[in-house]
This record gives C-alpha cells, structure tokens and sequence, in this order.
C-alpha cells in the first residue's frame, strides 16, 4: 500500500521491499568509450554510473552517469535508502532535441523543490528519438546534499549504493524550464546497486568530455512560487487563487484541542459533552463529504461523498496525496480533518489487553482502560463485513491463504471478539467502516460534537507554539494553511485553561519544541530557525526527551504467487471504474468499494518466544497487489508487522526549516528483534508451501528466511508502517530528571507544565498489536476520563523537578 498524482509527490515513494538486484550490465558508450555498470527496468528506465578510480577507498564527491528511459520524465535518487525525501534527486526529460534536467529536493511528500545547493550537472551528450531520451553526464558534489540547512550523504567506499528511480507517461507542464512542474510518477522503486565494478583509471579524462552547461530554458519570464489554498506550492507564471484568512474569535477556551485524528476528535467530543469549552483545530482541509470536503474523483460529483468516504479508494493516497499528506515531515501522514483516520485501510483492532499491560505505567493497564475502551467500541463496532449484502467481494486470495493455514493447524478467530486469541491465528479484516462508508471518528465523535454551543472547529489552520509562561500556558499562536484558515492567537479561560496536544507523533512533538519543550540540541535548532525571534526564552525551555522512543511496526513483506488469485485495479477505478461496481456501491451501498483497496485478507499474527525471554507480536496483513515484483497479477503481498515486545527504538529530529524527520529509524537494532522477524517468517513458510500451485517469489523457495531478510535495507523509508508512536512518551520517570524517559504523565500532562497535555499515539511507550487507531481513540477516552477528575490544584504540583 504505497505510492502519490497531480505532483510527483511520491517521486521515490517508500517501498517496503528494495529490490536487492535487478540487473546490472556493463555497458561502453560507443561514442565517448565510457564505460558503465547499468541497472534497467522493463518499464523503460536505464541507469548508469561510472566511477572515479580511488572511490572505493575514499568516498566520490562525483559520477559520470547515463540516464536513458521512454517517459514523459524520469529520475533517480541519491539517497541513503533511494528515499524521495530527504534527499538529493535529479530528474530528466526531453524538450524537441535536447534532454533538461532538474536537481531537486523534497522535505515532505509534495512537489520536490528546485535544490538549493551546489551539486552541478554538465552534460557530455544527450540524444533524442520519439518518446525515449538518453542523456550522459557528470554529477559533481551529488553525494552529499545540503539544502538549506537540510544534509545528507552516502559512501561510495562501501561498494554498495541504494538508488531510487521514478518515471512517468506525461510530460512537465513547461517542458523547456528546468524549474517546471511535473506530474505523477507511473512507475517507481528502490534497487542495490554493488558499484565494485564501476571504478575506472580513464575516469578523469571520461570527466573532461563534460562541457554542455546549457540546460534549457523558462521562456525569459520570471517564474514565481504561489501556493494554493490546500495544495502545496507550485512553480507559476500564473498568480495563483486567493487565500483569505480569518482572526480567531476573541472567546477563551476551557480546552484548545490541535489535531482532529483519532486522539483529537474523541477527547474534544467529551470534554464538550462535559460542559466545557473547546475549541478544535485541524492543520488541513474538510475531507468527509459530510464537512464540505470535496476531493473526489469525477464518478462521485453530484453526491455528497469524496475520495476520504468510499472504502474502495483508500489507497488514492498513494497516487494523490495534493492537499491530503502532511508537508512538514519526511513520513507519510493524512494533514487532512480527521488525520491518519481519513486516510488510512481504515483497519480497527480491539487492543490485545497485553498491550496496555506491557506498555504503559500503572494507571494505564488493562483493568483501568476497559471501560473507556468499551466506550470507543460502542461508538465506533467496526465490521468485517463491510458489503451492506453479506457478502465479501474478491475473495479468491482470502481464500488460498486461509485454506493453508487451515491445513497447517493454524486457528481461524473473529479477531475482535477474541482479542488475546493472537499466536497461530487467522481471520477476516476489521474495518471501521459503517453503512459501507468510512466510519470512525468523524462519523461518530465529531457528529455529536459540532451539535453543540460550547464546541468549535477550525480547519485550515496550523498552530505554531503553544503560548507560555513558565509552566502556564495561556493561549496558542495560529498561521493561514488555506482558504478560511485563522492566523492571530486564541486564549484558553484564564487560570483553568487547557491546551491538547493531539496532532499525532511527529505533528505533537514538533509543536511542543516549537513551544521551547524538548532536548537542549533540538530546542537551539528551533531558535536559530525562522522563528527564533519569537520563541520562548531560553531560561523558560524545558528539557524533556521529546523525540526519543519512536517506535513504528517493522514491516517486512514477503510475495507468493497462486493461480487462482484475482487482482482488482482500486487505482483505475478512480477514473475510470467498472460500470457493475459503481452501480452496486452507489445504489445500495455494496461491492468491492465497501472494502479497502487493495482487497487485504486475510490478517494472521503469530507470537514468538526469543532468546532474550521476551514473547514478541507479529501481524500480518495480506493484500492482492506487487505486480511489478513478481510479473504476475496473480500475487499476494504479506506484510509483516514486528509489534508488542520489540526492544528497537529511535528517534525524530527537527530541521532548520522546521520540517520533522526520522533522524535514527526504530528498527532492528536488538537481536531479539531480529530473531522474532526470522522465526515468524520460517513458521509462515512452513505453513503455506505445502499449498497446491503455490509459489514463493520473495523469498525464493530455494533462499533462506536469514539470507532474504539480510538482503532487505533497513531504514525508515524501505521498513516503515506508517504507525509511528512514541515521541512524547508517557512514564512515571520525569524526563528532566537524570535517566529519566518520560515527557507526559498518566495524566498525559507535559511534565514541567501545569496545563499541556499530549493525546495521541506519541504518548504510547511501546509499539501494540495491530494498526493503533481504535486503540489512539480508546486512549483519548480514558484520557479525557482522567482529565475532567484533574483538578486546577493537582495539576500544578510536581511541576518543580524532584531530586
């Protein structure tokens, strides 16, 4: 479930699985004598890199490269893990006889910038023939990237390079300007590349063929940067649409909420049922039909529901995330009312009771939580059965997967009436969906919220800081993110006011460092940064391990290939769907769009026993899709969730540009870890081989489980799952005391505070089961729970550290 459309915004999307060899063939330019090691795609994509002769005994600044594809535009990444984000990318197409190219860089998933540093590309030739281009070139200072203030870097003395390519059918929208616009990839991915073989003794004078500086031009006009009300920022000519923002009320607030996901909406909805005023604030647009939103492909105009209401077009995310993904992080995230919740499978697990048990303090275990947990579940059931006829529509690899683990001894459960029932388990998917439409907190909480006088909502509107003094917070700082959006500060009610922190893993812990809450090294980071002139002093910041403790499930996918498999395309269906389908769905609500692209089932799970002693949870999510891997339509990826139990953390850091990134990913760093990964894989292979027609593709029947797993690269763009947590953990250990790890409280108040308090999975010490959503919104319940008991008094002690 990867990928993005109307920019190329997941130029090098993260794929879970790099490919660890396509094929590399020597290749000598017959005009020049360069000789290559070359890499190619039967797409139309054909790379190349020779190599300075001492580069694999001291690191290459630079390369002489060969870019040949049949596209509209192609590129390469030159990050440590071929990541779009983060990273130095160059991109090429054809403009009539000549190739331009374009150096890039993309802090978030939106349209990759112009590159601000110094990498310089001269061409030594380039040629064009219909729809394909070829162009050679040197690459000075490519491995190492510097965009404005933003670094990276890889080695070229490893002998291996992980390299990223994209390419798509349509052509930049100003094909002659190398700072032009261009559109959606259609093929994408990641490969090891050994480079032994590219070092050259001729290099030098290969190099000195590279003389053509000339790259096109943007028509003598200046261009301008505009940017739209909920898109991000486009290259222009052409002034873009009016943004009109609004002052905020001059009301107080009992409770300012910042972020309506799966923490945000449900803890508003309570508090205001409480009696109290609350405002709720969302960074991003209307998503639900029911709010106004009005992203949606054409089939749907005329109805009041949007691409975030119908199932079926969930994974539209990862071919279109304009307007939709966060654009301040180098993650995926859904900055769109209603978060993670709008966006994702929207898969709904009643939480394992070890998963409080395990992760949480005292005061946050099972017995305490139930309750609210059974609150959350009498909102929002869940169903898996989504089809409003009983039916469950594509079933074919449902069917081949659950027959073998039948076979193999393996238990079928319903997962949600048996939620400790998850070792050797298997079963149909729980969605949050309701009538055959996302469901969740927006169907639920938020409806019976805005009913009421003493609720508000803004959208459209970014909280910068959180507004303090000492310990007191009395109001929040808002900046316009689009049309209607706010811009000036909001006050919470004087003495007594609250504010929520509920903006999600990175969204929560960057607000609280922009508020002067967070290590010493990322705190300076922030002051020296646009906003420094208005940031807290720094004899008011509070030293707390803000960051630290990320965490996500490590996800590992494995292929197998079976006759009987039926792929469904959810991505043509945007545009163009099957008549039947449509019918079905729009009439009375069933049919393949009631579930979720791309057609998941069955989940499974099994627990393994390491040498460490510690019992670590596995699910599996599987999914009919990865043509591009197998050559097959007729494949099925089983993705691999290392959840409960792993001991592997790292950490996200803050840019100059006050964009997030995972600075140490949060996997694999522990043996036992490693060992779970290995020993789950070797018992879900021995379960399936034995079924009839089968067929292991990744990994190959003949390759070990170690072997396979060693050759997959381990980073946040090539493991992730996308269900960060962590960042802002809750723990009785005070962060600011010496060893100490927590930020948050049981309370879920900040320590060091007397009124900011964190709810969202950011406060979640250790990795759960399954896809955390149902378990965020029980954790919201319990925490306003907690909250409405918190007294003004009882807040405000222990707010002086304790030797």
């Amino acid at each position: 479930m990867r990928g993005l459309t109307h920019l190329v915004s997941a130029l090098l999307a993260a794929v879970s699985y790099i490919q660890p060899g396509l094929a590399q063939t020597p290749y000598t330019d017959a005009k020049t004598g360069i000789k290559f090691s070359t890499w190619s795609q039967g797409s139309g994509y054909t790379f190349g890199v020779a190599l300075p002769e001492d580069a694999l005994t001291k690191s290459a600044t630079e390369y002489i490269g060969i870019l040949r594809c049949t596209a509209g535009w192609c590129g390469l990444s030159h990050g440590e893990s071929g990541q779009m984000t983060q990273a130095l990318l160059l991109v090429a197409w054809p403009y009539k006889d000549q190739v331009v190219t374009s150096f890039r860089y993309a802090t978030g998933y939106n349209l990759p910038e112009v590159y601000s540093g110094n990498a310089k590309l001269t061409q030594i030739s380039s040629s064009v023939n219909g729809s394909t281009f070829e162009v050679i070139y040197r690459c000075e200072n490519c491995f190492s990237w510097n965009h404005e203030g933003a670094t990276g870097s890889v080695s070229t003395n490893e002998g291996f390079l992980v390299l990223g390519y994209a390419q798509a059918k349509a052509a930049p929208t100003n094909p002659s300007c190398p700072d032009s616009v261009f559109g959606q990839h259609s093929t994408f991915g990641q490969y090891g590349a050994e480079i032994n073989n590219t070092v050259n003794k001729d290099y030098t004078k290969w190099a000195a063929l590279a003389t053509k500086t000339s790259n096109g031009a943007c028509g003598g006009t200046t261009t301008t940067t505009t940017t739209s009300p909920t898109g991000p920022s486009t290259t222009s000519s052409v002034p873009g649409p009016t943004v009109t923002c609004v002052a905020p009320s001059r009301d107080t607030y009992d409770y300012i909420v910042v972020g309506a996901g799966a923490g945000g909406i449900p803890i508003a909805d309570r508090l205001s049922d409480a009696g109290k005023s609350v405002l709720l604030i969302e960074k991003g647009p209307p998503s639900s039909g029911r709010y106004d939103g009005t992203m949606k492909p054409q089939w749907l105009d005329g109805t009041n529901l949007t691409r975030f209401d119908v199932p079926g077009l969930c994974n539209q995310i990862w071919v279109d995330s304009d307007g939709v993904s966060c654009k301040d992080t180098d993650q995926m995230a859904g900055c769109v009312l209603g978060g993670g919740t709008a966006v994702n499978a929207g898969l709904w697990w009643r939480p394992n009771p070890a998963d409080w048990d395990e992760n949480f303090p005292p005061g946050w275990h099972s017995r305490d939580v139930a309750p609210a947990e059974s609150r959350a579940f009498a909102r929002i059931p869940g169903t898996d059965n989504p089809s409003l006829d009983g039916v469950l529509y594509q079933h074919e690899g449902f069917d081949v997967l659950s027959n073998g683990f039948k076979q193999a001894g393996w238990k079928e459960v319903k997962a949600n009436q048996q939620p400790t029932a998850k070792n050797h388990t298997y079963g149909r998917t729980n969605y949050m969906f309701d009538h055959g439409e996302r469901g969740g907190p927006m169907a639920t909480y938020l409806q019976t919220a805005l009913k009421r006088p003493n609720f508000g909502l803004y959208v459209n509107t970014i909280v910068k800081r959180v507004v303090r003094d000492g310990a007191h917070a009395s109001a929040v700082e808002l900046e316009c993110n689009g049309n209607g959006g706010y811009v000036g500060k909001v006050n919470l009610t004087p003495k007594t006011g609250r504010v929520i922190l509920a903006a999600g893993t990175f969204g929560s812990a960057k607000l609280l460092l922009r508020s002067g809450i967070g290590p010493a090294d990322q705190l300076a980071i922030v002051a020296n940064s646009s906003d420094g002139p208005t940031m807290v002093s720094k004899d008011q910041w509070i030293n707390l391990p803000v960051g630290s403790n990320l965490v996500d499930h490590l996800n590992t996918d494995v292929y197998v290939t079976h006759p009987d498999v039926v792929f469904y395309d959810f991505y043509a269906a945007w545009t163009d769907p099957n008549p039947n389908d449509k019918e079905k769905y729009m009439k009375n609500r069933t049919g393949i769009f009631t579930q979720s692209a791309p057609n998941i089932g069955p989940m499974f799970w099994d627990e393994i026993k390491t040498s460490d002693g510690k019992v670590r949870q596995l699910q599996y999510t599987s999914r009919v899709e990865g043509e591009d891997k197998t050559g097959t339509n007729k494949t099925m990826i089983m993705s691999q969730y290392l959840g409960r139990g792993s001991t592997s953390r790292g950490r996200m850091a803050i840019t100059p540009q006050l964009t997030t990134v995972v600075a140490e990913h949060p996997y694999l760093r522990t043996e036992g870890d490693k060992e779970a990964v290995l020993k789950s894989l070797d018992n879900l292979r021995a379960a399936l081989t034995p079924v009839k027609n089968l067929t292991w593709a990744l990994p190959l029947a003949n390759q070990t489980t170690a072997n396979y797993v060693d050759s997959l690269v381990v980073s946040a763009a090539a493991r992730r799952s996308n269900h960060w947590m962590g960042t802002a953990k809750m723990g009785l250990d005070d962060g600011r005391v010496k060893n100490g790890t927590a930020v948050v409280d049981v309370n879920t108040k900040v320590y060091g505070t007397d009124n900011i308090f964190v709810v969202d999975a950011s406060i979640f010490p250790g990795m759960s089961t399954g896809n955390p959503s149902a378990m965020i919104v029980a954790a919201s319940e319990y925490a306003a729970e907690r909250l409405l008991k918190l007294t003004t008094a009882a807040a405000k002690r222990n707010v002086e550290v304790l030797s």
